[in-house]
Formats: structure tokens, C-alpha cells, sequence
């Protein structure tokens, strides 16, 4: 899934691609895309976009008087830039093309989905904070104004454990599975470790490894094209996805907790103390 970097990576990207440009055509291929028909999706053709932001895990283009163009990449989906076209519209079907977007160059960009599980979204809004997924977001990790206290104050009264809390959208915007096992490997903490438990110099170095994970993920993918962005982040992630391999600061051999649709992955030296998490999908299989 894109998180807060790569969302921000194809931010610069479409920023330097589309701001100027006029959107001549958006073809939906997948109906399930669309997740709002006023206005619909045509409103935004024969509109320039004037800019690019980015809410939390969401891609927002802004046209010249004219609607939103939203896009929540979801688990599976992504975005791939094409210098030409294909000639004609594209034909529904069973593939992995969700919707195109066609500029006055004849460049633009197609939306695709793989997998069976449709969860792609597009919303055409007169005000980024009509998608519900946006109105929920809680703040921007990487805001001038986040800062220690705010993450304290944040975990203030939170009962649960950190790894769903980083996940958690309301509460901070733009971290999934893998940025926050990411970033409590940094901060040597366990995902099970509960928020009501940290000491105050647990939650500045969680803070730390927070920002310190997310800017360099983005400094990484910074100018990289947008093709290339999925590869980017597996080969700098250290423990997530990388089951069985050596830890890159201990040597310890870096194991997973499975759940139905997700994992997590962790270094027990580093930090849980050298136990092994319990895994749920194993313990099931056992009994």
C-alpha cells in the first residue's frame, strides 16, 4: 500500500507533470472507482490543475474554479504516468485499469488496481474535506507544527498497542503496515508495547524515529518517477516484508506476527528483548 512518502513522492511528481495543464478527458473503466457522482466526474474536464496536495494517504487535484480530483490508492492500486497515451478509450474489463486521465499533450495517467478486492476510490468534491477518509484524518507527522507534544498529547489517554496506533488515520495521517514497523524498529519498541505505558523519554524517542523514518523514506523517493516508486520503498525498508532475513543492526534473524489480511514483521534483539511475539494465525492452527 502507498503511504505517506510514496503519496508524497507522487505528489512532487504529478506536480511537475500536470500543474499547467489542461484535463481534456477522464475515462472510468471500473465503475466501483467511483465513490461520487455530484459532481461527476466530467466536471473536471477542460480544467487546468492548478496544484497538487497531498491529505494523509490521499492525492488531491486542484483544477482552476473547478472541483477536486481525489484519489485514495488503497492497498493495491497505484498511479502510472504515461509521455503518450494509448489512442481510444480503454474498454472495461477484467484488468487491472480503474481510470484514465487524459491531459491536452496527449500525456496523462492511468489508475490500476490488482487483486480481487476492489478498494480504489475516486471522488470528484468541491472541497477536499467532503471525503469522509479526509474529515477523519487526524494531523500531518511531518507538519511544522507537530511536534513532541503534540504526539504526547495525542497518546494521552490512547489503550492500545503502538503498532495500531501508528496505523490509526484519525490519530496521526499517512503511516500504514510497513512505515510503522519501520519506525518501531527505529525507536526499539515493540508493536504489542501499550500507548499507556510509554515513559517520556520512550515517546521522544518514538517522536524521533517517527519523523526521522518518513523524511528519510521521502528523501529517498524524492525524484523518483513514478514507475519506480514500488521498488524504491522495498529496498529501503529494513524489517518490514523481510521475514527470515538478518536484522541490518543486530544480525538477529527478523521474524512476523501473521493476522487475517496483514503481518508484521520485527527484530526480537532489538526490540522485544529477544522474546517472540505470539502469532495469532499459528496459535490458531495449533489448537
Amino acid at each position: 500500500m502507498p503511504e505517506l512518502p510514496e503519496v508524497e513522492a507522487l505528489k512532487d511528481f504529478l506536480t511537475e507533470h500536470l500543474v499547467g495543464h489542461e484535463i481534456v478527458r477522464v475515462l472510468p473503466v471500473a465503475i466501483s472507482v467511483l465513490k461520487t457522482y455530484d459532481p461527476p466526474l466530467t466536471a473536471v474536464e477542460g480544467h487546468e490543475v492548478t496544484a497538487v496536495h497531498r491529505h494523509g494517504k490521499f492525492l488531491d487535484l486542484v483544477t482552476d474554479g473547478g472541483p477536486h480530483l481525489v484519489t485514495h490508492l488503497a492497498r493495491a492500486g497505484w498511479l502510472h504516468w504515461k509521455d503518450t497515451l494509448p489512442d481510444g478509450a480503454p474498454r472495461p474489463g477484467k484488468g487491472p485499469l480503474a481510470l484514465r486521465v487524459a491531459l491536452e499533450t496527449g500525456a496523462g495517467f492511468d489508475l490500476t488496481e490488482a487483486g480481487t478486492q476492489k478498494r480504489l476510490a475516486v471522488y470528484v468534491v468541491l472541497d477536499p474535506r467532503e471525503v469522509p477518509g479526509i474529515a477523519r484524518l487526524g494531523p500531518d507527522p511531518l507538519a511544522d507544527d507537530f511536534d513532541e507534544a503534540r504526539l504526547t498529547a495525542l497518546l494521552k489517554g490512547e489503550r492500545r498497542q503502538l503498532k495500531g496506533a501508528l496505523r490509526d488515520q484519525s490519530l496521526i495521517a499517512g503511516v500504514g503496515n510497513a512505515y510503522s514497523d519501520e519506525i518501531l524498529h527505529a525507536a526499539k519498541m515493540s508493536p504489542f508495547k501499550p500507548t499507556s505505558s510509554l515513559t517520556s523519554e520512550e515517546t521522544t524517542r518514538l517522536y524521533e524515529a517517527l519523523r526521522t523514518t518518513l523524511t528519510e523514506a521521502i528523501e529517498r523517493s524524492r525524484g523518483v518517477a513514478a514507475g519506480r516508486l514500488k521498488s524504491e520503498k522495498k529496498s529501503g525498508l529494513r524489517v518490514h516484508g523481510r521475514t527470515g532475513e538478518p536484522c541490518p543492526v543486530c544480525g538477529d534473524t527478523i521474524r512476523e506476527v501473521s493476522f487475517s489480511d496483514s503481518s508484521l514483521q520485527y527484530c526480537p534483539t532489538c526490540q522485544t528483548g529477544g522474546t517472540f511475539l505470539a502469532d495469532r494465525r499459528l496459535s490458531r492452527l495449533l489448537k
